[in-house]
């Protein structure tokens, strides 16, 4: 069997390439003819490169996270726990409405494996998604030992909240909102947000975040 020559391509160019394919048609919908027409390359070249249509689609998405790697790194470094929430919620917001015509609007993680018949496929886009939230939950820990969040704050719950408000923002955008619409939408989510009480006879109870989600 002839093998290709995969080194006669950008792996970065064929990747975002497929990346389009896979985001518009799904895993299963994009059928290897589509990918190597929208990659440029021939079949041989593919699995060459990629293994087969699951290794492809695997690599497409260590592409997609690192896409995503920059706003990931502000968030996470931001000085508290609130304003994490805030750039998380607002970066998804511009990231999923505005794709300068690169992508579709929404997210791959949240469209591309929605209806698969081929279980390892949701399992690897539900890993993706869960290391975003582990990196989210180990901030928000990190914030609760710091004294930024009440003790009471749930940081697993906090980092499930964030993570269940921007898969809903990322639907809504494939659904044809704006940015601007979800930015509303981020601004009433973070409503939720619990706040550290100051010491002193003025300060109202407050309900954390879990008993306002649940």
């Amino acid at each position: 069997m002839r093998t290709g020559r995969p080194r006669n391509f950008c792996t970065e160019t064929v990747l975002d390439r497929a990346m389009t394919v896979f985001w518009r048609k799904g895993y299963e919908g994009a059928s290897l003819a589509d990918l190597t027409e929208a990659m440029g390359i021939n079949p041989p070249s593919l699995y060459a490169a990629f293994g087969n249509k699951e290794g492809l689609f695997r690599a497409v998405l260590e592409r997609y996270d690192g896409r995503r790697k920059e706003l990931m790194d502000r968030v996470l470094s931001a000085p508290d726990a609130k304003s994490v929430a805030r750039l998380f919620l607002e970066g998804v917001a511009e990231f999923a409405a505005d794709t300068s015509g690169r992508n579709p609007p929404g997210c791959l993680l949240v469209q591309s494996g929605l209806s698969c018949s081929d279980d390892d496929i949701p399992e690897a886009l539900a890993q993706h998604r869960a290391e975003k939230e582990r990196a989210l939950c180990e901030r928000f820990e990190r914030d609760r030992k710091e004294g930024n969040l009440p003790k009471s704050a749930d940081p697993a719950t906090l980092a499930r909240y964030l993570s269940a408000m921007a898969n809903g923002l990322c639907v809504q955008a494939a659904a044809g909102a704006t940015a601007a619409d979800l930015r509303a939408v981020a601004e009433i989510a973070l409503t939720a947000w619990p706040v550290q009480e100051k010491n002193g006879p003025e300060s109202a109870p407050k309900k954390s975040v879990r008993e306002k989600v649940h």
